[in-house]
């Protein structure tokens, strides 16, 4: 495989469950040192696209290739691979060591590899100070890293990460982070399926955004944001309390849709000149609508994913970043 080669190729692959397609001619490509964040809703096909990357299933048409060879039919290419499923898969009666113990076994590491690979991984995803906790006692975030820990023991190129902070607290993510971008600098190639925007532009150097099981775009963060970003800011209502009926009309004749608990709405500008945010502050707060602020801000990749699925409108041309605040 020549040096600069991507170490993941994905060519025209598709997959079906039970005469239901769900994955339908995906193209991916990732190189060593990089990291890819896979972005899509439930049910876009991301695990299944992991699944197939990691060898855990053979794809209906198209090839998957790991350093140029099958993961599915080649075990040397699936030890190559770390795979860090959603759910917690470890032993929760285990220390965190002897959970290590085993899958380095798992791993094909014989008996005088296994204790310095358990050390250096240890270290690698600081979570020494545990290694003699059974699992099960374990905080949410600790156990992530554990489950992080369990994929390394062989010291694999690539690593895939499916939703690795769901559930954990902001110390706990902020720790899986710095893990990640540990592997990255050590060279691997790092997939990380995400529904965390912010997360995946703190984490990626490239995006996919998947839906139906097709890409539906993808690129490197700065060409993928640096449009948006040269068009027009986005406006974001946060609201002390749920708007009611009416106030609820208020908000979608102005153009803004709830991105969350409906406490917060966004809107994209609209092409010409719009009232400033104190300016609409006072307009929404004076027809009932229980505005707390009104926020300016760029778009980030939560809007490229609105835009990629249909749900935008393409953006108009910009302004830097700022913020009113008014309460």
């Amino acid at each position: 495989m020549p040096p600069d080669a991507p170490l993941v190729v994905v060519r025209g692959a598709a997959l079906s469950y039970r005469a239901r397609r769900v994955l339908d001619g995906v193209d991916l490509d990732l190189r060593a040192g990089e990291t890819l964040a896979l972005l899509g809703p439930n049910g876009a096909g991301k695990t299944s696209l992991m699944r197939l990357i990691a060898g855990r299933r053979a794809p209906g048409a198209g090839t998957v290739r790991i350093a140029g060879c099958d993961p599915y039919a080649t075990p040397g290419a699936r030890r190559a691979i770390g795979w860090v499923p959603q759910d917690i898969a470890l032993y929760p009666r285990l220390t965190v060591s002897e959970n290590l113990d085993v899958f380095a076994r798992l791993a094909g590491l014989g008996r005088s590899e296994r204790r310095g690979a358990v050390v250096e991984v240890l270290d690698l995803t600081g979570i020494a100070e545990v290694a003699d906790r059974p699992v099960g006692l374990l905080s949410g975030g600790y156990q992530r890293r554990v489950n992080i820990a369990a994929s390394l023991m062989a010291r694999p190129r690539l690593v895939l990460l499916d939703e690795p902070t769901q559930g954990v607290d902001l110390q706990a993510r902020a720790a899986i982070h710095a893990v990640l971008e540990r592997l990255r600098r050590a060279g691997a190639a790092l997939l990380v399926a995400t529904h965390d925007f912010a997360e995946a532009e703190r984490l990626a150097d490239r995006a996919a955004f998947l839906s139906h099981g097709r890409i539906v775009r993808e690129g490197a963060l700065p060409d993928l944001l640096g449009r948006l970003r040269a068009g027009a800011p986005e406006h974001e209502v946060a609201l002390s309390g749920l708007a009611d009926a009416p106030a609820e009309a208020v908000l979608r004749r102005a153009g803004f849709a709830p991105i969350d608990t409906g406490l917060t709405w966004r809107a994209r500008a609209a092409a010409g000149p719009r009232p400033d945010a104190a300016a609409q502050l006072a307009a929404l707060r004076g027809e009932g609508v229980p505005v707390a602020e009104i926020r300016v801000r760029a778009p980030g990749l939560d809007a490229v994913y609105r835009e990629a699925l249909g749900l935008l409108e393409p953006a108009e041309p910009a302004r830097p970043r700022h913020r009113a605040d008014v309460r």
